[in-house]
């Protein structure tokens, strides 16, 4: 029963979408409405949201802009929607992603159920193992350059039901509201940070690059994760040819590739120097490395380690803890408020070719502690270091490093 509204939506998907948004928490959009503050009114709200989207005056709230530093010294723009539109948003999008992810490509990992950076990397070391150059595809400004009527006219070629792809036009349009108040018009893009932005990039991608290159270049395998891109393939003519191709493809859909970060890699153990040898791709280096088999007998080969710019980001975050002079508080105030962070890039970074990650990580964070040590106690190195070996006897962990690095010693 619709109730005589103009459009038929479940209320079941508002609930559902409202749970999610609860559980991901997130920041205040552009009112500064938080969780807590949309739970005070929790069923008003959402019947609020249901009633008003089921008669087709929903109309979505300006995007709050949040710029956050990249390592390059640029900005990223994100548009925080308000915590009703992300519940708004994510009712149209458990509709779309029931129906589109099961057509998306095997090898699309990005803001996928199931999906997830670390497969993105398995396939792409193995492939690394197999074909010995790369094509590394950056794409600029994606998420600001996309243009709306492609991605309305994947939603239409589907058939989804005329409300979901009215809300989407409407997000896709929405302004975004800047430091300053003023509204920014927006008239391509789908802005990083709304619940919706992911699966309308994916399923412009699927079109604009999956379906493109399996019918181009069938026999090229790729990894992507939303816009960053990897391509295997034999030979470096062959390596220019699918580099100016996928430049082609990416002008006629309305973008282009960053000509100074899109690179050709050369990855065998065959040395050459007039090429580069080493990419990035989700936070980890590929490369060749040095590496000992189960008989003591080295060998090398192309494995993904965490990167020098995150083992570089890591070193800055933890000074900026500035752990050694808090001397009135003790360690386990210390393990609180740092454990989830260290845990996080332990299960992030830990999982391939560890040992840079390990070392690096175990001796950052643990030089912090043992500052803490030495000022606290006035003694020096060796006192410190078997006071801490102490402790850890005592609690082995009570710091996340402490049992979760391989091999970890202090």
């Amino acid at each position: 029963m619709n109730q005589g509204k103009a459009f038929e939506i479940p209320k079941a998907l508002i609930w559902q979408s409202y749970q999610a948004v609860k559980k991901n928490r997130g920041a205040p959009g552009c009112d500064g409405e938080t969780i807590k503050d949309f739970d005070l009114k929790r069923d008003k709200n959402l019947y609020k949201i249901w009633n008003r989207m089921c008669s087709g005056s929903y109309l979505p709230p300006p995007v709050l802009e949040k710029k956050i530093p990249k390592g390059d010294g640029r900005e990223r723009t994100l548009g925080i929607p308000t915590v009703g539109d992300r519940v708004a948003q994510g009712a149209v999008k458990i509709l779309l992603e029931e129906k589109l992810d099961p057509l998306f490509h095997e090898d699309s990992y990005g803001y996928r159920p199931n999906k997830s950076a670390h497969q993105a990397l398995e396939t792409a070391k193995k492939r690394c193992w197999e074909f010995n150059w790369v094509v590394e595809v950056d794409i600029k400004g994606f998420f600001d350059n996309v243009e709306h009527e492609h991605v309305v006219k994947a939603l239409k070629h589907h058939d989804f039901p005329s409300w979901a792809i009215l809300y989407c036009e409407r997000w896709l349009k929405a302004p975004m509201k800047g430091s300053s108040g003023a509204l920014v018009q927006r008239a391509k893009g789908t802005p990083q940070g709304g619940v919706i932005s992911p699966l309308l990039a994916n399923l412009f991608l699927h079109y604009a690059f999956d379906c493109w290159i399996g019918r181009e270049l069938p026999d090229v395998p790729f990894e992507r994760y939303a816009d960053d891109i990897v391509c295997h393939v034999s030979s470096l003519k062959e390596a220019r040819r699918v580099r100016e191709q996928i430049a082609k493809r990416m002008k006629a859909v309305g973008l282009e590739i960053n000509e100074t970060k899109s690179k050709i890699v050369y990855v065998d153990t065959f040395e050459r120097w007039n090429v580069e040898t080493e990419f990035t791709f989700l936070g980890y280096d590929f490369r060749v490395r040095n590496l000992k088999d189960f008989r003591g007998k080295y060998f090398r080969k192309v494995m993904p380690g965490a990167s020098k710019k995150a083992l570089r980001q890591i070193t800055e975050t933890v000074r900026s803890w500035k752990v050694h002079r808090s001397t009135n508080e003790d360690l386990k105030a210390f393990a609180r408020r740092y454990n989830a962070t260290i845990r996080g890039w332990i299960e992030y970074y830990g999982k391939h070719w560890y040992w840079n990650f390990h070392y690096h990580l175990w001796t950052v964070v643990q030089s912090r502690i043992l500052k803490w040590v030495r000022r606290t106690f006035r003694v020096g190195q060796k006192k410190a270091e078997r006071w801490l070996a102490n402790v850890r006897k005592e609690q082995p962990k009570l710091f996340a490093h402490w049992y979760l690095l391989k091999g970890s010693n202090v």
